[in-house]
């Protein structure tokens, strides 16, 4: 676990200095639409906990890619002060209930139920739900990754700084979000986050 953490780390700084390799510019891979709808906050009284504050998404995904795909989303979230976090982990099942049924869309499901196949066509489309816990520090910017959506990979190899040991990574083609996060989230209310860049990187 360790020296993952650390090849995270590695990983994550190549990234931001724009030396990790970049994905084809031409997709030769398969690979899905993505249409994310608005990212915000809830506030939910937990049973036993308390109130205490989530960030969602919702968004829909189509297969136009010429055969039927098994669609099992990996779908991330960081700040400028916290490691990526899976959508669904820390989040009582209550939340992600509640969130539903605030929404009233009969179309939209949970990090867990929609994967699956995922058929050809419009007529086929899934949307689905990705919920977070709200970090306790405040952070000027948000980024959401969303793997499982092409099947363009790239292996590199990676040292851990510390150990000085060499591993094989598999990197991924992910989407990834960024969004703008100004002042206080627990004044925000269910305002949008403001979606400051959306883009391709292999992750």
């Amino acid at each position: 676990m360790r020296i993952l953490h650390a090849l995270l780390v590695v990983l994550m700084g190549l990234l931001a200095m724009g030396l990790a390799p970049e994905p084809d510019p031409i997709p030769r891979r398969w690979q899905l639409d993505f249409t994310p709808g608005p990212l915000r906050v809830v506030t939910v009284d937990v049973d036993g906990v308390g109130l205490r504050q989530y960030f969602y998404l919702t968004y829909k995904v189509v297969n136009g890619t010429g055969q039927d795909q098994l669609f099992a989303p990996a779908i991330d979230l960081s700040t400028s002060h916290s490691l990526a976090q899976r959508s669904g982990r820390n989040v009582p099942a209550q939340v992600t209930k509640h969130i539903l049924e605030m929404l009233e869309n009969p179309f939209l499901v949970d990090q867990i139920s929609i994967v699956g196949p995922l058929l050809q066509g419009e007529a086929n489309t899934k949307e689905g739900l990705a919920v977070w816990p709200v970090p306790t520090e405040r952070s000027g910017e948000l980024s959401v990754y969303i793997a499982g959506l092409s099947g363009e990979t790239r292996p590199i190899e990676v040292r851990d700084p510390k150990s000085g040991e060499i591993s094989r990574v598999l990197l991924r083609k992910t989407l990834t979000l960024k969004y703008d996060m100004p002042g206080e989230i627990i004044d925000r209310g269910s305002v949008p986050f403001t979606l400051a860049e959306k883009r391709w990187i292999m992750r």
